[in-house]
């Protein structure tokens, strides 16, 4: 099939990716003309596993092409996919502009039967929206709208698309649903489980997704809490909720709370529906409350471990909001860091991926090659993001080049009898202190 994706950041490309690598014609379109001439290379703007070769590979066998131009773009497209940014409006309302433009703009240049899909994750109600605003360009007659939510998670967002655990396809009509099957026929014949709804059914089931993962998220952080005050291991409690098959592990690790480009603008943006809708949801007030709280417990623990903060050096380790990903948006980590700057500390940080980001966030950051040259002369050690190789630290080592050995686990990464053996101190998230 011919298919355009319009908008190339981290859903899109994924998406113009792997629909090219399952052998249709893919071709993405950006405003950002220096981010397509990089893509016109085979080169991805951002880190992500497996996403380069992907797009090499779709770039080299002519089968995935990228250009600027609204106009060389979506003519003759079977499909063309909306996946351009729905960023918190101040009230946090998903703001829907760039949605609104790209569907008259495709409206104006559309010359066959096709199927304007929703991709990015927009608030019920907006196929119908889409379907009014096109209604006087010239190829308008020739759309159906249809709803297609991605469920990729940064970090093993290939897999995700290329062995997803469900698509889920809203429309309101036959042909739209004929266009997506034809589309997803490779990932359905391997056992890809199809899901087909009505378009307003599958816009609420992304925000009621992440809504749900985001309980999940402060739940267990919430639970870390009550864990410090009796002395319980949350790590322990987790194995045994996440035992139940009903309940399951994922997202039950606690930390410093859930970040990223989806979580917390898909809470409030979802908070902001149903407070639209009438009805009151005082449960999504408090993941929003939890979520903050635990930045704030893993803050309070740098100030009892330091004393004094302002003079400090302290050493963080992981910048991005996850591991797998070099993505520091509504990063807890940088939310710490600039709480600790504020605060007189000098900070100095390692990430194996984010930290030409964060520099461009927040500059006042110094930039270590390595854990180690973090820890040189540190106070005190934050631990922020989960990466594989924080959980094969030489703890041993990093007491070494400290000037003070206290470490603050954000991720409860460490083994805390090992933390202990090598005269840490150590301040773990939801489990027993170890004093030395």
């Amino acid at each position: 099939m011919r298919v355009t994706v319009v908008g190339t950041g981290h859903v899109g490309l994924v998406t113009c990716a792997s629909l090219a690598a399952l052998g249709h014609e893919v071709v993405g379109t950006d405003a950002d003309g220096e981010k397509i001439a990089q893509l016109q290379r085979g080169l991805s703007p951002f880190f992500e596993p497996g996403l380069d070769e992907l797009v090499r590979e779709g770039v080299a066998s002519g089968r995935l092409n990228f250009t600027s131009e609204m106009a060389e773009a979506v003519p003759g497209a079977e499909v063309i996919f909306i996946s351009v940014g729905t960023p918190p409006k101040v009230d946090g309302e998903a703001n829907l502009i760039a949605v609104e433009s790209v569907a008259r703009e495709v409206a104006r240049h559309a010359t066959v039967e096709g199927v304007l899909v929703e991709k990015s994750t927009v608030p019920a109600g907006t196929g119908a929206r889409l379907r009014r605003a096109m209604r006087h360009e010239s190829g308008a007659h020739l759309l159906e709208v249809a709803s297609n939510p991605e469920f990729l998670s940064e970090g093993t967002a290939v897999r995700d698309a290329m062995e997803p655990q469900r698509i889920l396809v809203g429309a309101d009509s036959e042909r739209a649903f004929q266009a997506m099957r034809r589309l997803y026929a490779p990932l359905v014949e391997r056992g890809t489980p199809l899901i087909e709804t009505d378009v307003e059914t599958a816009e609420l089931a992304k925000y009621v997704c992440n809504a749900f993962l985001a309980l999940k998220v402060s739940f267990i952080n919430a639970v870390a809490r009550v864990c410090e005050r009796t002395g319980a291991d949350v790590v322990d409690v987790a194995d045994v909720m996440g035992a139940d098959p009903r309940i399951g592990r994922s997202f039950l690790n606690a930390g410093l709370g859930f970040g990223g480009s989806c979580f917390p603008k898909d809470v409030r943006a979802f908070q902001r529906l149903v407070g639209r809708l009438g009805y009151e949801f005082p449960l999504l007030d408090e993941v929003v409350r939890v979520n903050e709280e635990s930045l704030e417990a893993t803050l309070e623990k740098v100030r009892e471990a330091l004393w004094n903060v302002e003079g400090k050096r302290v050493a963080v380790l992981g910048l991005s909001y996850k591991p797998g990903t070099d993505d520091v948006r509504f990063s807890p980590a940088m939310v710490l860091v600039q709480r600790l700057l504020s605060e007189g500390a000098t900070v100095v940080a390692y990430d194996p991926h984010a930290l030409s980001n964060a520099k461009a966030e927040v500059p006042e950051i110094e930039v270590a090659t390595d854990p180690y040259d973090a820890a040189e002369g540190a106070h005190c050690l934050v631990i922020c993001t989960e990466w594989d190789e924080f959980h094969r630290l030489d703890v041993e080592r990093i007491a070494r080049a400290m000037a003070h050995p206290l470490i603050v686990d954000g991720r409860n990464v460490l083994d805390p009898a090992v933390v202990g053996a090598a005269g840490l101190s150590y301040f773990p998230t939801g489990r027993p202190m170890v004093v030395r």
